[in-house]
């Protein structure tokens, strides 16, 4: 990668001036609302730039923590500032807030506490509240603020105010004073209860002022002055989950009792612990809660925290986790004195009984909960309680894998269950709760769940478990000693290796990763650890491609992973739900084979061949696609060309009519390919005693297959075939039989017929060359119909004269090669259109290849032999020069692109080297090189910034093309397709570049200048005369002069006789037969042409009388259409007449009513304007 372009990592706040200065110009703004519509834009562009720095730091947050306090402070207090100034009556909270969408980030309020929300979001809310004013005296100031939030009529507008005032709230209820001092005389708990109330009413809200609002509220009961409240908020909390439907308010109700256990004093709590069980116990009655993971989540934290609370606050597992260096004796003895007393209350069995169960919970957020409070709770439980939770933990297991024959087979409803077991076991092993002598019941759990992969209909489940799995293998060395994981070292090595190399999923493979990672860092115990880590790490198995290819090859290069990557892929991978997998695991068996081709390969190939007698389709083509990477393998090989050969022998196992089945398109595909890569002389000399008696029939039914994959598979082993006998008589069989035959018939035709090897054999290549020919020129009565077997042809032409450049002279004729030119060359003109759009650009895409190929193959032979020029006639190569440009201009994006491509292709090939060389080379190279070199991409490729492919940077040059008169008909074509165009962005810049080019023409010739006003004019006359009768011919020429006369770029046209008769011309176009036209379209340009006519004096008058014909015409739309078009066109130009009377009857008259009413209206309007 280039050090320049190198992406860094971010080590400080780069922006923090240009963060700083927009923060301080947005609270240096005043109240007032923004004095236009200008500077409210402005404003609301600085909130986002602020938004914007935020999103790029948001994963490097801790960048920022140097620089909070100077940039929170000055928000809260400006925020602090509004709130006093609401409080104290200094302003209404109208002033500084508004309720409409679009003045959300302008309003002073909104604008500041939204800053401050950011904040929050990206630093969280324990970080950013420190910066908070928190004096006792600002609890009055903060609680009535809040008040007026909360009683506004548009307080859901001020969400992110109503947040920060909350945890404002909470942060001063955290300092130990006594809030009766705020209270009112005779009114003991005022202030309490109204932060109660308060806190209690936005728990039912829906946003983030609920989470906040559930902070405050166990800011209150943790305090001491405030805890009596506690016992009636759990009794409220009950009767919330009993009687109410209300969601919200249930989510923030137990999300209160959540943060309450996690920060009340112990004093207070222990004797609740029963009601908060039981309010719990509610929640699981109640079959709508019950349905919500949230609520469900919370209810799982809920019980686990008041566990904890029933439990000794310190673990007693810290000594047995081996943590403790010194007096490890004492307190292992004091420990087991203490374990021995201990009484565990009856309640954490029915806790650990629910989170055990909510381990198999349906949703993950629910089994992430439950594995973390599981583990919690075992920390601070003695060693044999402890051990029992773990020995239960592992029997989840067992559950739904006790009657099933192998992981894969296996219910759906499996993966919550191991995927619960997997997260518990490593919150377990983190925290070392796990004995040393438990670890070989655990480890190979762990190991199997590293492959749980269940296919579910398209798609498959377990990735989530596989995660977990690395997970826990990930906290093993982190938790115990080498010692202990030694033993199982080498099975750990290798299927974390395994894992890391061949999971379909990006982020098992690097967790997997990850977990080796640890173990070579932290224990050392795994074989070739360092150098294995420097080919599996987190870059290297971040693509798949690269893992399978690549890193697991490196690997496979030590002895001790090599034999059991290759039994993965085999049992495993080749029989993937996925085709890819399977296809990546054959390519990669193949790189691991490679190794030691004598040795592993005929074993593999052996064991491939196993697959092919299964009933699974996936597995037998995971079979086949492995033989055919071995089969390549062995070709390379004279020592086991025998072994090669003997592959194709295994193709009798695969039952015919699984290979005949149309659902099974990969078997037969990779059927055809396996007999293309293992076929020899013998087999197809043996004729119907061949070993497999059936493969032609196989290749017959890929070839007549209705798959274009299935198609040239079978191509490609009828080509492998021609290369080892004459199929001269087979390929007129197929001409014969395809040509009358199905669309997907003549599809492969038009395929096989460019692959066969006419290099080694003729294969009567005289036939094929004239039914490729026939089937694609538009005179051949024998045109083939399909357009998808036209490309094919295209394709196939190119195929066959680069594949004979070499032998030309000996095995094809001038006119051969021509006629095949010519046949390449029609497809330019393919236009053909159907539901699916454009399709004829998939032919005029093959055919610029074709000629782009074959003419650059054809000159740079000729450049040193002059005998192939004439197989390259300089009038063709013109016109191939002619339509390429006329394609690199047309509308479609990826058609210019190829164009392109292969137009800067042509441009640096070499002319032959014969004495009218120049014949050959491209008209005025220098104006194409300065136009298209200059700041082209270095490799050619007509894509980026400046390539074809970007209109804003082709069409100003391409208009250029005009000047070089032998491409000018072709080229002018194809720009008038483009202004034609319903892509805005190609529309748009070829109408800027025709109109900005015609302005800079002279008027004629006669000053010297190669192109004119005129000419163009004359040109784009001329193409519509050709083509009267065309509507796609027309049409583009009229939008180009209506174009070009808005532009006023036709202003020099009537400087002379010649020019007026231009124009004269094309107004005699676009008012002939108007009403006999039946496009809409053309209807609408002529109408546009006659009126834009109107600015030009010397045919204004005779334009005028024709505006009748559109104001009467029989289709309502074009007299509203001309009539509208006419008022625009009279209020925005100068036609040196007074309209104005003719402007109002124009806006008067109801053109949709009869023809018969606006008759008269029109004729009076065209009296007006000629008497003006």
């Amino acid at each position: 990668m280039d050090p320049e372009t190198e992406i860094k990592p971010r080590t400080r706040f780069e922006k923090y001036d240009d963060f700083l200065a927009s923060q301080s110009e947005i609270l240096s703004l005043g109240e007032a609302p923004p004095g236009s519509e200008e500077e409210a834009r402005r404003r609301t562009h600085l909130m986002w730039r602020m938004f914007g720095i935020f999103a790029e730091y948001q994963e490097h947050a801790y960048l920022l923590d140097p620089f909070l306090e100077d940039l929170v402070t000055p928000v809260v207090a400006k925020l602090k500032w509004y709130a006093q100034g609401l409080v104290e009556g200094s302003f209404r909270l109208e002033d500084i807030t508004t309720s409409e969408p679009k003045g959300q980030l302008i309003a002073p309020l909104i604008r500041v506490s939204h800053l401050l929300y950011d904040y929050l979001k990206f630093r969280g809310y324990k970080t950013i509240i420190r910066y908070f004013p928190h004096e006792i005296a600002d609890l009055s100031i903060a609680l009535r603020f809040a008040q007026i939030l909360d009683q506004s009529q548009h307080s859901s507008s001020l969400w992110s105010a109503q947040y920060v005032a909350l945890l404002w709230i909470s942060l001063i209820c955290m300092i130990p004073f006594d809030l009766a001092q705020f209270d009112e005389d005779g009114k003991e708990g005022q202030t309490a209860a109204a932060i109660e109330d308060l806190a209690q009413r936005s728990l039912s809200t829906s946003g983030l002022v609920r989470e906040s609002a559930a902070v405050l509220l166990s800011r209150i009961y943790v305090r001491r002055d405030a805890s009596a409240g506690l016992p009636a908020f759990l009794d409220w909390a009950r009767s919330v989950a009993e009687e109410q439907n209300d969601i919200f308010k249930c989510l923030g109700v137990y999300q209160t009792l959540c943060e309450i256990l996690k920060n009340g004093p112990m004093d207070i709590l222990l004797p609740l612990t029963p009601s908060f069980l039981e309010a719990a116990q509610v929640l699981q009655h109640n079959p709508i809660f019950r349905t919500n993971a949230s609520l469900r989540k919370l209810r799982t934290k809920l019980i686990s925290r008041t566990a904890l609370r029933l439990l000794p606050a310190v673990p007693r597992v810290s000594v047995r986790k081996g943590r403790v260096l010194y007096a490890a004796d004492e307190l292992a003895h004091a420990a087991a004195d203490d374990e021995e007393d201990a009484d565990v209350p009856e309640e954490i069995e029915t806790v650990l009984e629910d989170l055990l169960q909510a381990l198999q919970d349906r949703d993950t957020v629910v089994r992430w909960s439950a594995a973390k409070g599981i583990a919690r709770i075992s920390e601070r439980l003695p060693a044999d309680l402890a051990r029992q939770v773990t020995e239960t933990v592992s029997n989840l297991f067992t559950i739904h894998s006790i009657a099933v024959a192998s992981l894969y087979d296996m219910p759906a409803i499996a993966e919550s269950t191991w995927h619960g077991a997997c997260l518990s076991c490593a919150e377990l092993i983190r925290r070392g709760l796990i004995a040393d002598d438990s670890l070989g019941n655990i480890i190979p759990w762990m190991i199997k769940a590293l492959y749980f992969d269940i296919r579910k209909g398209a798609h498959s489940i377990g990735s989530n478990v596989r995660d977990a799995a690395s997970y826990a293998l990930w906290s093993l060395p982190r938790a115990y000693d080498p010692s202990s994981i030694a033993p199982f070292s080498g099975d750990l090595a290798k299927n974390l290796v395994s894992a890391s190399a061949f999971d379909r999923e990006v982020h098992v493979r690097r967790a997997a990763s990850a977990a080796y990672q640890e173990y070579v860092g932290r224990t050392g115990i795994f074989p070739h650890g360092i150098d294995v880590l420097g080919k599996i790490d987190f870059f290297a198995v971040g693509v798949r491609r690269n893992a399978f290819l690549v890193a697991a090859p490196q690997v496979a290069q030590h002895d001790e992973y090599r034999s059991f990557l290759i039994d993965r892929l085999l049992n495993v991978i080749l029989r993937h739900w996925d085709p890819v997998m399977r296809q990546l695991g054959a390519q990669s068996l193949r790189k691991l084979c490679e190794l030691d081709l004598p040795r592993l390969g005929p074993d593999c190939a052996k064991h491939a061949r196993l697959l092919l007698s299964m009933t699974d389709a996936s597995d037998i083509h995971g079979g086949l696609t492995a033989l055919i990477q071995l089969s390549d393998a062995f070709s390379g090989s004279a020592d086991l060309e025998t072994f090669r050969q003997k592959i194709f022998t295994f193709l009798v196992d695969i039952p015919m009519n699984v290979i005949q089945s149309p659902r099974n398109e990969l078997v037969t595909a990779t059927a055809c390919q396996l007999i293309a890569s293992s076929i020899s002389l013998k087999e197809i000399s043996l004729e119907g005693q061949s070993s497999v008696p059936h493969w032609r029939s196989i290749i017959d039914m890929g070839l007549k297959h209705r798959k274009s994959s299935v198609q040239e598979a079978a191509a490609s082993a009828m080509s492998a075939i021609s290369g080892l006998v004459d199929c001269a008589a087979v390929v007129q069989r197929f001409i014969k039989d395809f040509r009358s035959g199905s669309p997907m018939m003549q599809q492969s035709l038009a395929h096989l017929l460019g692959v066969m090897d006419y290099a080694s054999r003729s294969h009567a290549l005289p036939e094929a060359i004239q039914c490729l020919a026939a089937s694609v020129l538009p005179s051949s009565q024998l045109r083939m119909s399909d357009v998808e077997a036209r490309r094919n042809c295209m394709v196939s032409i190119q195929l066959i004269i680069t594949s004979l450049s070499s032998q030309l002279p000996n095995r094809l004729s001038v006119d051969d090669v021509v006629s095949m030119l010519e046949a390449l060359l029609s497809g330019l003109d393919d236009y053909t259109t159907d539901e699916r759009g454009d399709v004829g650009s998939w032919v005029r895409t093959a055919s610029i290849q074709g000629l782009t190929s074959v003419c650059s193959t054809l000159l740079t032979l000729a450049n040193s032999d002059t005998k192939y020029a004439e197989y390259i006639p300089a009038s063709l190569y013109q016109k191939s020069i002619s339509g390429i440009l006329k394609q690199g201009v047309e509308r479609l994006d990826n058609v210019r692109q190829q164009a392109g491509e292969a137009f800067l292709r042509l441009l640096k090939c070499p002319v032959p080297s014969v004495s009218d060389s120049d014949a050959w080379r491209i008209r005025d190279k220098k104006l194409f090189e300065e136009l298209l070199m200059s700041d082209a991409p270095e490799d050619d490729s007509a894509s980026g910034p400046h390539g074809w492919q970007n209109s804003s940077w082709l069409f100003p040059k391409a208009v250029h093309f005009l000047e070089v008169a032998e491409y000018r008909p072709a080229v002018l074509a194809g720009l008038l397709i483009s202004v034609g165009s319903k892509t805005d962005t190609t529309q748009r810049h070829v109408r800027n570049s025709l109109i900005a080019y015609a302005k800079k023409l002279p008027a004629d010739t006669s000053s010297g200048g190669g192109y004119s006003v005129q000419a163009f004019a004359g040109d784009l006359i001329a193409q519509a005369k050709a083509n009267l009768s065309l509507n796609t011919k027309v049409i583009p020429v009229l939008q180009a002069f209506n174009v070009l006369l808005e532009g006023d770029a036709l202003e020099k046209l009537c400087d002379n006789e010649e020019g007026v008769e231009s124009v004269q011309s094309l107004l005699s176009i676009a008012s002939r037969g108007v009403s006999k036209l039946k496009s809409v379209q053309r209807i609408q340009e002529c109408m546009k042409t006659v009126v834009n006519l109107l600015t030009m004096p010397q045919v204004s008058d005779t334009c005028i009388p024709h505006l009748v014909e559109f104001l009467t015409h029989p289709y309502p739309t074009i007299r509203a259409e001309t009539a509208q078009y006419l008022y625009l066109f009279l209020q925005s130009r100068d036609i040196g007449k007074d309209t104005d009377e003719a402007e109002e009857l124009l806006l008067e008259t109801e053109w949709f009513s009869s023809e018969s009413d606006t008759q008269e209206k029109a004729a009076t309007l065209v009296g007006m304007l000629q008497a003006a």
